[in-house]
């Protein structure tokens, strides 16, 4: 009977684990993913990046600031080593959306449905979700 338990907790534990592992992943893809887009659209000016940004009153270069930091962030959440790194690229990736959010709110310019404010707020939140699920030889 003891080794049917134990079996059993070395199985809950291991497909624990994994499912954390399969967990990260997923939430680290589809962030580093949206981040890199946005950070390549803010770099060649595409789309609406002009108006997002001169709408709330920054200035045009500010998407050549904002599209670099969010490539080099990017890179740093998914390359390995680094935890340090990680930690300050999951840093910079929360204060810039939730930076964006609140610029977008206090400019009240909140889009469509709010989707100028809520977008940033859901990347803040993935980049809170991928921090708390990184395997323990991402951490510091």
């Amino acid at each position: 009977m003891n080794t049917i338990t134990r079996n059993e907790k070395i199985a809950k534990v291991e497909s624990r684990h994994i499912g954390r592992t399969a967990a990260y992943w997923t939430v680290t893809i589809i962030l580093a993913f949206s981040i890199a887009l946005s950070g390549i659209g803010q770099l060649m000016r595409y789309g609406g990046n002009v108006d997002l940004v001169t709408d709330i009153g920054f200035p045009l270069y500010i998407t050549n600031i904002l599209g670099t930091w969010k490539l080099l962030g990017v890179l740093a959440i998914v390359m390995p080593g680094f935890p340090r790194l990680k930690e300050w690229a999951y840093s910079g990736i929360f204060f810039l959306m939730t930076g964006a959010a609140l610029s977008h709110v206090f400019a009240h310019d909140y889009g469509a449905g709010g989707f100028h404010v809520i977008l940033p707020l859901f990347y803040a939140a993935l980049g809170i979700a991928s921090w708390a699920l990184r395997p323990k030889g991402r951490r510091i």
